[in-house]
Formats: C-alpha cells, sequence, structure tokens
C-alpha cells in the first residue's frame, strides 16, 4: 500500500518556528510531525510512503535517513524547483505513486484518531459498485467557513464559504457568487445537501492521474474535484467520531499536545 504525505508547504503561519525548520519537523510530544504520521501509516499497513519536499528539503531527507526510513520503503518527490500546490503534488509524484492501485494522501500537519484501514477499507467497498469512486474525502462536522457540499448520497457537488455566500460547482443551480445575504441553511435545505469540513485525508483511485494531465503545472486539489464532480463519483467519508488538530497556527499547538498525549495512552 502506499500513500503520500504532503510535507512541502512553507509552513507560513506557524513562523517564526518555521523560519529554521519545515513545519513537517515541527516537534508535538517530543516528536516531529513527520515521525506520527509515518509512523500511523506503518501502523496500519503502508510499507511505501512518498513524501513531497520544498521548504527544507534537506532537512527533512536527513530526518527519514536517520531513523533508517522507519523500516519501510520511502521515496521524495522533489519540489524544490517549483511548490506545485496539493493537485499538483500529487501529479508530480505520479510515477512514485501508480501502482495501479488507490493510494492515500495526508497532510503531515494533521493529528488525529481516525483509523487509516477503516478509511481505506471504505474507499474499496463503494468501489465494488458500478460507480467507481474517483476519490473518497474524509470529512466531518467541525465549524469552520469553507464547506465541501455533498448530495444524499454523499456524492461532491460543492464547495461553500459560508462568510462570502459563495459556492463553486460543476453544476449550474448550485453555483453562487459572493453575498453579504446569502443564507447557508437555506441554501442547503433547498437542494437537499449537507456541509461538511474536510480533514485533509483522501484516498484516490490511479485513474486521477489520466485525468489530470491538462491541468496546469500548479493547482489545488480542491479545484480538480470541483471541477471533476458532475463527471465522476467523489466520496465524502463522515467520521462523526473524528478528533483532529490542524497544526497550522501557533495556538493550534498546544491542543495537538494535547490529543497526541490522548491518543499515546489509548
Amino acid at each position: 500500500m502506499r500513500a503520500l504525505i504532503f510535507a512541502a508547504g512553507l509552513g507560513t503561519r506557524l513562523k517564526p518556528i518555521t523560519d529554521t525548520m519545515p513545519k513537517a519537523l515541527v516537534p508535538v510530544c517530543s516528536k516531529p510531525l513527520l515521525g506520527h504520521i509515518i509512523e500511523k501509516l506503518k501502523r496500519s499497513g503502508y510499507n511505501e510512503v512518498v513524501i513531497n519536499l520544498h521548504h527544507f528539503a534537506e532537512k527533512i531527507r536527513n530526518y527519514v535517513e536517520d531513523n533508517g526510513n522507519f523500516g519501510i520503503k520511502v521515496f521524495f518527490s522533489d519540489e524544490t524547483d517549483l511548490l506545485r500546490e496539493t493537485g499538483g503534488g500529487i501529479r508530480h509524484a505520479a510515477a512514485l505513486l501508480n501502482d495501479g492501485e488507490p493510494f492515500l494522501v495526508h497532510n503531515v500537519d494533521i493529528i488525529s484518531n481516525l483509523n487509516l484501514e477503516e478509511f481505506y477499507e471504505a474507499h474499496m467497498a463503494e468501489s465494488i459498485s458500478p460507480d467507481t469512486p474517483l476519490a473518497t474525502l474524509l470529512v466531518s462536522e467541525r465549524e469552520t467557513s469553507r464547506y465541501f457540499l455533498f448530495d444524499t448520497e454523499n456524492n461532491l457537488t460543492g464547495w461553500m464559504n459560508v462568510l462570502s455566500g459563495e459556492v463553486k460547482s460543476p453544476f449550474a443551480e448550485l453555483r453562487r457568487e459572493p453575498s453579504a445575504n446569502f443564507d447557508a441553511e437555506g441554501f442547503l435545505k433547498e437542494h437537499s445537501l449537507k456541509k461538511y469540513a474536510f480533514a485533509g485525508t483522501h484516498v484516490i483511485s490511479p485513474e486521477i492521474f489520466r485525468l489530470m494531465q491538462d491541468m496546469p503545472e500548479r493547482f489545488p486539489i480542491v479545484d480538480f474535484y470541483l471541477k471533476m464532480a458532475d463527471k465522476y463519483i467523489i466520496k465524502g467519508y463522515v467520521c462523526n467520531n473524528l478528533e483532529m488538530v490542524d497544526v497550522g497556527k501557533l495556538d493550534s499547538l498546544e491542543k495537538a499536545e494535547h490529543l497526541c498525549r490522548k491518543l499515546l495512552n489509548e
């Protein structure tokens, strides 16, 4: 099983810590974020891990090598020439990821209690149906300002910013320009939609590489999913008991420490 860890980001919201180290090596419970993710992947059956690199790339390489590659196969997708964002980063790593089987993508700054085995199995169970999902996205009812929108069968239909009132969708009847008077809950009820927050983890079919061929070198995966949602099935996996911390800001480090200690004691 193969997985991609997004570790190329600049970590600007974690400055000044990331002035001297990549976000991937920021410690939580005395261990770099990257170490937590690799070990969790290994426990969940992933024996080949790809890490994309940009900011302080050599420090990440050295950390992995100093830990003996954590006893698994670790490959690096080098983006030091250009930070390609999430979609471009997946496509850039195609040669390392595409073995004909679905693969996992995980942000390096996510600490959670997600059972990765159950998540992968949920995607594979959907693949038995005639409409094989292009991807399965981990989502939850976490409060935020931006949400993915799903129909009654948990198929992706769009994206909403509840603060600006903007709705992006490949379906014309759902698209909305920013509006100060937007009634988000009324909109959802009118179109029988549900909104969920994305949790930075997805299982993706290798079919995605063919579909990405005409995309620019640098693009967000969210834009790609929205472009494809009217042509391919993109599922939402709702984890109702999800405990998660996105270690994106300085004030989230204490929360991450608390959750990490809780998970280590379970």
